[in-house]
């Protein structure tokens, strides 16, 4: 899958893949604790395996290097659009025609923030001529973090008092190792920075947590939306400290982008994700539909601003929730939340995947890699449907061809009533699941 089958071969890839699936099935099913090490070993071999692969599923790299190439040679890669280089001439030691025409975003300004664009420019000083030398680069920090996150589970893992078990579906995940070290999606530094924080809160290293999780927001932006969560369960005090330190982190990084013309091409870029660009949707999608049948066009520009309104006001809801279901002798109890204890922090990583669920039921655009944070956090809660999703998410590289996309809206169909009917059923059966 990394250096033989292109992401149009369909049956060669879902063949592989649904296999690849089904032994990782039988591992989480069958493994005993004993065997652990040994399928963690197997893990890390597999991501390994991948080190010298030019990324098939994804062509994202290609604007990782090109950003990085104008980094080294002293351009911010915010302020103008590609084709902009391209009229100045080779102006730009490395920025050519080949790298543009394997841009899958051309027409529209970067959108990767600092931490993501300091790695794009190591990988481009490193490598200024060489685009596997770059990937190569890069690739290897992902496996440092992938690295670093299995090393937090493990030790996250007791502490919450679940099973050490639970690190393979993370770490022999297809999907995760596919799309995170396979693809080079950043994904993997949020989830590093993530765990890094979790464990520096049960640490009761405030402060620490705020800048690992400022870190994770100069890795992508979407870790934002976990912000108000933590009031409710840590308390006002310990808040105040973990926004402080997460802010000076998050204005350090991006303390060179703060000029008129980087704030307006990564404005432009962020309203462009919420009006026009559309993927993998579930309730924007049957919005669509509603807006072709009763107006007639594809209503986006009004539709995925009003989702995002919906999501933060979601978002905002489930994050200041102050019940929790909690077991006293056998029964199940809804109970107030008592801020800033022991057993309010338990409720970090269920609630963050909570927020960020309910943030992908109301996106225009999901990609497959997207869930990796979902599967990270669901490995602390008793829910295993986002492992399902892992699986039929996977659908929607049907509709790649040796010619362009076109998605399989039947696909995306099967993909959303496989993953939500998992989750009924959990739902209905909550009182029959523990940690374990």
């Amino acid at each position: 899958m990394g250096y033989g089958i292109q992401r149009y071969e369909t049956a060669y890839l879902f063949g592989i893949y649904f296999t690849l699936f089904a032994i990782y099935a039988w591992v989480l099913n069958d493994s005993t604790t004993k065997e652990i090490n040994y399928w963690l070993a197997v893990s890390i071999i597999l991501r390994v395996i991948l080190l010298f692969s030019i990324p098939a599923l994804s062509d994202d790299f290609y604007r990782f290097i090109w950003d990085g190439r104008l980094l080294a040679s002293g351009i911010q890669p915010f302020t103008h659009l590609p084709g902009y280089y391209l009229e100045q001439g080779n102006a730009v030691d490395g920025v050519n025609q080949f790298l543009y025409d394997h841009l899958n975003s051309k027409e529209y300004f970067t959108v990767y923030p600092p931490l993501a664009q300091i790695i794009f420019w190591f990988s481009a000083i490193l490598f200024p001529d060489s685009i596997l030398g770059s990937v190569v680069v890069m690739r290897i920090l992902v496996l440092a973090a992938e690295l670093g996150s299995l090393m937090l589970i493990k030790k996250l893992l007791p502490i919450f008092g679940l099973a050490p078990k639970n690190i393979l579906i993370y770490a022999l995940n297809p999907l995760v190792i596919l799309e995170l070290t396979g693809n080079l999606h950043f994904e993997a530094f949020i989830i590093f920075f993530l765990l890094l924080a979790i464990y520096f809160i049960y640490r009761s290293k405030i402060w620490q947590a705020g800048v690992t999780i400022g870190l994770s927001i100069g890795a992508k932006l979407l870790p934002l939306i976990f912000l108000p969560l933590f009031i409710i369960r840590m308390g006002i005090r310990r808040s105040v400290i973990l926004y402080v330190a997460a802010a000076i982190t998050i204005v350090f990084l991006f303390a060179p982008l703060l000029n008129a013309e980087v704030i307006n091409g990564f404005s432009q870029s962020l309203g462009l994700y919420f009006k026009r660009f559309e993927f993998n949707a579930s309730i924007y999608y049957l919005v669509r539909e509603y807006g072709f049948y009763t107006k007639g066009y594809n209503t986006i520009q009004t539709v995925g601003w009003k989702l995002g309104v919906i999501a933060m006001v979601g978002i905002l809801i489930i994050s200041f929730w102050p019940f929790s279901f909690t077991r006293h002798e056998g029964k199940w109890k809804l109970t107030k939340k008592r801020s800033g204890s022991v057993n309010a922090w338990d409720e970090i990583p269920i609630a963050m995947m909570w927020v960020l669920f309910f943030y992908f039921l109301m996106t225009t655009t999901l990609h497959p890699w997207y869930l990796t944070t979902l599967l990270m956090l669901s490995i602390f809660t008793p829910y295993r449907f986002v492992i399902i999703w892992t699986a039929a998410v996977f659908l929607t590289y049907a509709g790649y061809t040796e010619n362009g996309f076109y998605e399989n809206g039947y696909l995306v169909v099967i993909e959303y009533i496989l993953v939500i009917g998992y989750l009924v059923y959990e739902w209905i059966w909550r009182r029959r699941y523990t940690y374990q």
